[in-house]
């Protein structure tokens, strides 16, 4: 089994002439987590919907499993167990937390139309939507809507509702935007608890979040890579610091 689990090559993608993603090679190692960061603009979003095929590639290839997933669709390449999460939270918010997990898990049954199902036979699924709930620290939330949800605890069911889809790896897109400090340590705490066993690639602007959670980080600016290493190296490369402060030429030059 290859020690790299997620690898892109030319990655580029353009819109009308404006290039957001543009010649990115990225090597996730397997069981890392592994953080994607850069100024407002650098084009990590356009390369996570490029990753989970929400965007079609200009150029370049994608392999997962190494496996080319570059003309796959999203739902094709989340079966293969690489699942993602969105940058504003994305809950039922009229549904209950336990029926949000719940509908993620009745993809077990391979059907599109579950919602129409006997309440007793969904109910089969709820011991295993507590226990979802219970790792991500919501134990006791189960009968409250998702809308009530202050927004950390919102992220954490969707943190839930994505592991119910069983992943081998988990894309974050940006997990503590938005959050309070108290709320930014315990969506920390938990991202920690469930990379065991799994890869995570996650975007975050909060660089104390990467820092306390990265193996790896991987910097764009303006579409390109512009350095990549652990956060010590990262923190101390003149061009990453240039990009960051917004200053036209590389500290260096």
């Amino acid at each position: 089994m290859s020690d790299i689990i997620l690898e892109t090559e030319g990655l580029t993608k353009e819109f009308r002439g404006f290039v957001a993603v543009s010649d990115v090679s990225l090597r996730v190692r397997r069981g890392a987590i592994h953080g994607l960061i850069g100024p407002n603009g650098a084009g990590k979003t356009t390369c996570f919907n490029l990753l989970t095929k929400f965007l079609q590639p200009t150029r370049g290839t994608i392999r997962y499993e190494g496996r080319d997933i570059t003309g796959m669709k999203p739902a094709e390449v989340a079966r293969l167990g690489l699942v993602r999460s969105f940058q504003i939270s994305a809950v039922f918010p009229r549904l209950s937390v336990l029926e949000n997990v719940r509908i993620a898990l009745q993809r077990q049954r391979g059907g599109s139309f579950d919602f129409w199902r006997s309440e007793t036979l969904l109910r089969a699924y709820d011991r295993r939507a507590s226990e979802l709930l219970e790792a991500v620290g919501l134990a006791g939330y189960e009968d409250l809507t998702a809308g009530e949800l202050p927004y950390g605890r919102k992220r954490a069911l969707e943190i839930a509702t994505t592991l119910a889809l069983d992943p081998v790896m988990m894309l974050l897109d940006e997990p503590t935007a938005g959050m309070a400090h108290e709320d930014v340590d315990r969506i920390v705490a938990l991202v920690k608890r469930v990379a065991e066993g799994r890869t995570v690639l996650l975007v975050e602007h909060n660089l104390r979040v990467v820092q306390g959670l990265c193996d790896t980080i991987t910097v764009l600016t303006r579409g390109r890579v512009l350095a990549e290493g652990d956060y010590a190296s990262v923190s101390r490369n003149p061009e990453v610091i240039a990009a960051y402060l917004g200053t036209e030429t590389p500290a260096h030059a």
